[in-house]
């Protein structure tokens, strides 16, 4: 990973315990962790060889429940985390109406992020970098406290958020053609984390006013010549990104001070190839209308 990274973004040290994090958060009762039917210890080993030499592969979970597909997302963890660092915190995928009706989902699904997929902004990735190079505009909240466990509305969200990050997600799809693409097979794989570059942290210092925000903002995501490919409100995400992290409290996470986490795609996600060079994501409406930069080059 590190060919491709041009400066990992700071501020997250390594945590340990991985099963402890996911498999506790994911299986919590050991009623749960009996019923579930996990991927093979050898089918996770062909899914990590093949994802790390970015070559299309089979899908995990395919025919299994949702409570299998967390169990196979739990072990993938553990087996990625020695190569993309360890879990700095998590991700909603399927946030919005036309991905789920897409991918057959009546709701939303999780998975969660590394350490060292976290790039710098204006960071220069290098192909290979994915097996399916996908490309979206995302954000990331900063969870400030453990309180946002009780929050239940979007403003009790944001007292807990520390900051926000302007965030181009690159998503690895992963599987090869006529492998099954569904909410399971999804949170199988972990969301399809890779990469993603952060931009500079905007502090929450009015919770109530950026609350506001954020359902106002518009969100432009524009390819490497910097024309404008596609543009959505806020509340394109599950009507607020604060919703984000209601919906993955709901679905058992358990936040600590310090995780991140990605609320999901504004608008849809966009093959690498058709950004001509590069991505900009910018946030109108935000303080400063802030931006997140992208390039990516050929393989050398």
């Amino acid at each position: 990973m590190s060919r491709h990274q041009t400066g990992r973004a700071p501020g997250w040290t390594k945590r340990g315990g991985i099963c402890a994090l996911l498999a506790g958060a994911l299986l919590a009762g050991s009623a749960i962790g009996a019923m579930a039917d996990c991927a093979r210890e050898e089918d996770i080993a062909r899914f990590v060889s093949d994802y790390m030499a970015f070559e299309p592969t089979e899908a995990l979970g395919v025919g299994g429940s949702m409570i299998d597909a967390l169990c196979t997302q739990a072990r993938l963890a553990e087996a990625l985390s020695l190569h993309l660092g360890p879990v700095i915190g998590y991700k909603a995928g399927l946030t919005s109406a036309p991905a789920q009706e897409h991918f057959g989902a009546s709701e939303p699904v999780r998975g969660v992020l590394y350490r060292d997929m976290m790039l710098e902004d204006a960071a220069v990735v290098t192909a290979p970098w994915a097996s399916v190079a996908m490309v979206e505009a995302d954000l990331v909240l900063e969870i400030r406290d453990s309180a946002v466990n009780a929050a239940v509305t979007r403003e009790e969200v944001m007292r807990n958020v520390s900051a926000i990050y302007p965030f181009i997600e690159l998503p690895d799809l992963a599987l090869a053609q006529g492998q099954d693409m569904t909410p399971e097979t999804i949170t199988a794989m972990g969301v399809g984390a890779r990469l993603g570059v952060l931009g500079a942290a905007l502090p929450v210092g009015d919770p109530a006013a950026m609350t506001e925000a954020l359902a106002e903002m518009q969100v432009e995501l524009r390819d490497g010549t910097g024309e404008l490919l596609t543009t959505a409100p806020g509340t394109a995400v599950l009507g607020h990104p604060a919703e984000a992290v209601l919906w993955l409290h709901g679905a058992g996470v358990t936040f600590k001070a310090g995780d991140l986490v990605s609320v999901g795609s504004f608008g849809p996600l966009t093959p690498a190839q058709k950004l001509k060079g590069g991505a900009s994501v910018i946030y109108r409406g935000l303080p400063g209308d802030p931006e997140v930069t992208v390039s990516f080059a050929g393989s050398s």
